[in-house]
This record gives structure tokens, C-alpha cells and sequence, in this order.
């Protein structure tokens, strides 16, 4: 196979949770530009996820929009559903799909630990548990990428409940490889570092700083760079790998930490 070939996912079909903005709409834009039909799943982000829909789609691009509430069984399976319905199939899925607060351990409330396993991991499950039926179905294999993060293995402030439902997802990519590669279908994990978003450098300069100086890359990280390695691992270049974690962090965990 040439390498060309083998980045091109041309005819493929591919949902991204979490796609309305930021990591997910730079994990679905590149996911266009190598030839994928792209479902653009959100919960409550409708007009971002038409404006990345709409970006993407010209001709020869193909993308729609689709609302669901990946934290429910319901809502995991209307996605799924919504996918092969419009594009027939279901090759390739991102689950992007997060949430991101902040609270103390002594005073995060029960509320605030489930809420935070919901989006981060309890959606994971749901999502790949709905895509893998459909794909051992259709008998042709698939991939699965999902987002964990470096906090997965290196402990934040303020983020007990995010820490642990991140190494929740990296478990959950091992487990669910070793179950379903029978079937063709691979699964592995992205751990991003910190991301650039609009207006960062402003709210926490800081922590921007910091990074840089931690970082041997000395920068943040793009969209684009997460999109990248999900890309990666979705096309035919990552053939026999599964089960596995890569992290897009610019180098940070390989900071000294005494």
C-alpha cells in the first residue's frame, strides 16, 4: 500500500463526540481532509456544530450535524443510529466528548463526581459499546479513538474526579481492545497535554508559562495536533496497533517532577 493510500479514509464514516468546537472540530476537520464523512455529534452546541459542518462540507466533503446526549444508552444508540442512517455505515469512531470543572476533594459533592464520570468515561463506554455492535454487525472491523488526557497519569489540583475518570478511559481502551479485536476492530487512546483555545493566554497566563518552560516543545498544543494522532490511529498506517495510549503533550511527562 502506498502511503498515501493509507491516510486517505475516502468513503469511510466517522462520528466525533464532542465535535462543536475546539479538539473536536480539529479532530473532525482533519478527519474531512483525509476524504471521511464526518457526523458532527454534539449535546448542546447547535450552532458550532453547523458552522463546522458547514466548513467542512464542500464539494466532494460530506459532514452533518447530529444532537444526542452520549452520557445515556438512549442517546449513544440515536447517534450511532443517525450515523448509518444518513452515511450507511460506521468505520471510524472519536469519542472527544468531555467535561472539564474544577472542584476540591473535601467539598466535591456526589453530584459533581457523577456528573464528571458521565461525561468522561460513563460516555465512552456507552458510545463504544453502541458503535462496536453495529460494526461486528456490518463484518468489516472498525477503530475506535478515544480522548484521555496526561492528568490520566499525573495528578491536578482541584481534578480528583476528572483524574480519575481520564485513567478510567485509558483502562477502558485496553479492555475494550483486548475484547473486540477478534472482530477487527481496533481501539486505542489519545492523551493530550494543554490545548490552545481562544482567549487561554489571557485567562490563566500563568499556566501558560509554566507550560512552555515545562515542555520541550515549548508550546501548547493545537487542535490540529490531537486531530493528527486520531487520525493516525484510524487509518491503515496503525494496522496492528490496538489497546494502546499516545501521548500529544508536546513532551511535558517527561519533565522531572523532583
Amino acid at each position: 500500500m502506498h502511503i498515501a493510500d493509507m491516510f486517505d479514509l475516502s468513503g469511510k464514516a466517522v462520528i466525533v463526540t464532542g465535535g462543536s468546537g475546539g479538539i473536536g472540530a480539529g479532530i473532525a476537520l482533519r478527519f474531512a481532509e483525509a476524504g471521511a464523512k464526518v457526523v458532527v455529534a454534539y449535546h448542546t452546541g447547535h450552532d458550532a456544530a453547523v458552522r463546522i459542518t458547514e466548513e467542512i462540507t464542500q464539494p466532494g466533503r460530506q459532514a452533518i450535524a447530529i444532537q444526542a446526549d452520549v452520557t445515556t444508552k438512549t442517546g449513544a444508540v440515536k447517534l450511532i443510529s443517525g450515523c448509518i442512517e444518513v452515511f450507511g455505515q460506521i468505520d471510524v469512531l472519536v469519542n472527544n466528548a468531555g467535561a472539564y470543572p474544577m472542584a476540591s476533594l473535601l467539598e466535591m459533592t456526589e453530584a459533581e463526581w457523577d456528573a464528571m464520570l458521565d461525561a468522561n468515561l460513563r460516555s465512552v463506554f456507552l458510545c463504544t459499546q453502541a458503535a462496536a455492535g453495529r460494526m461486528i454487525k456490518r463484518g468489516v472491523g472498525g477503530a475506535i479513538v478515544n480522548i484521555a488526557s496526561i492528568e490520566a497519569e499525573n495528578p491536578a489540583p482541584m481534578h480528583a474526579h476528572y483524574c480519575s475518570a481520564k485513567a478510567g478511559v485509558v483502562m477502558l481502551t485496553q479492555a475494550s481492545a483486548a475484547e473486540l479485536g477478534r472482530y477487527g476492530i481496533r481501539v486505542n487512546c489519545v492523551s493530550p497535554g494543554l490545548i490552545w483555545r481562544d482567549g487561554i493566554e489571557n485567562a490563566w497566563p500563568e499556566g501558560v508559562e509554566r507550560w512552555k518552560a515545562a515542555a520541550p516543545l515549548a508550546r501548547l498544543g493545537t487542535p490540529e495536533d490531537v486531530g493528527n494522532a486520531c487520525l493516525f490511529f484510524a487509518s491503515d498506517a496503525a494496522g496492528w496497533i490496538t489497546g494502546a495510549n499516545l501521548r500529544v503533550d508536546g513532551g511535558v511527562m517527561t519533565h522531572q517532577v523532583f
